[in-house]
């Protein structure tokens, strides 16, 4: 089977509704599909009764989180999107990011772009507020020509408009997606920038908590980065997951399914289900 076990829609920051995103990735061939919106999972509540045997659509969510001041994601495969655990979890991360969209709204003010909340919503319709949507704003009053300017000088790291989020910590998001009844995942460890020992002190630590699994495979990436994460998670026992983190189309390099599969040395996350 081809598994791809994150991607985004329109109810966070993807540019495809929930079931346009299941066609695309029927086209692509995939067969399990997780959509791992950031903090909600309004998108399963949005898609029709599965007519299509072709493919099969799990519950799933990314929470963000810090590790020693460092931002970095899980990913919550196969939960109960309606469980108790699930909403409050989806809840705390929620009203952590409309706090965010409100301090960023606000230093983006002071620096002379005013009503950009109001213009962030527009872009964002029903769903939650994020920087995208502030950047997209940005990009239609002409602050900024493009998403990477938009980042680059005013929302990135340490740019003006940039505020730190108060979400919730390691352990409770791990605990949220386990008393869900679903496998607690690092998501694109790569991305977060580490060095090779600290990203198996992060291991260590997720794992310490709760942790089960991590993504060996993000979208397209180098080979050698793959066989070293399969490495990381066959030596700390790790269940081994993959995914496009696909959020819109013309993005070859994290288009659903277009990725390699796992190494051989790995004990992929769906044999635990």
């Amino acid at each position: 089977m081809l598994y791809d076990l994150h991607c985004h829609s329109t109810c966070s920051d993807g540019s495809l509704e929930p079931e346009q995103l299941v066609q695309r990735a029927t086209d692509a061939g995939v067969e399990m599909l997780a959509i791992t919106d950031h903090d909600t999972t309004a998108a399963f509540g949005r898609l029709p009764p599965c007519t299509n045997s072709s493919i099969q659509v799990i519950p799933a969510i990314e929470f963000s989180t810090t590790w020693r001041k460092i931002g970095v994601h899980i990913v919550g495969l196969n939960i109960d999107p309606d469980s108790d655990a699930m909403r409050a979890g989806c809840h705390y991360q929620q009203q952590a990011r409309k706090q965010r969209a409100e301090q960023i709204a606000e230093k983006l003010h002071h620096l002379g772009l005013p009503d950009t909340l109001e213009g962030a919503k527009a872009q964002a319709g029903s769903d939650i507020v994020g920087r995208p949507h502030f950047a997209q704003h940005l990009i239609e009053i002409g602050a900024v020509s493009n998403m990477r300017q938009a980042f680059k000088k005013y929302l990135g790291s340490g740019k003006p408009g940039d505020v730190k989020q108060l979400w919730a910590t390691l352990p409770q998001i791990i605990q949220w997606i386990r008393d869900a009844g679903g496998t607690a995942v690092l998501a694109h460890p790569d991305k977060y920038n580490l060095t090779r020992t600290k990203l198996l002190a992060l291991a260590d630590d997720f794992m310490a908590v709760g942790g089960q699994g991590m993504e060996v495979v993000s979208g397209r990436q180098p080979p050698p980065l793959t066989r070293d994460l399969a490495k990381i998670c066959e030596q700390k026992a790790l269940l081994a997951s993959c995914g496009s983190d696909f959020h819109q189309p013309g993005q070859p390099w994290a288009e659903l399914g277009q990725f390699p599969g796992l190494p051989d040395i790995c004990r992929p996350v769906w044999d635990h289900w």
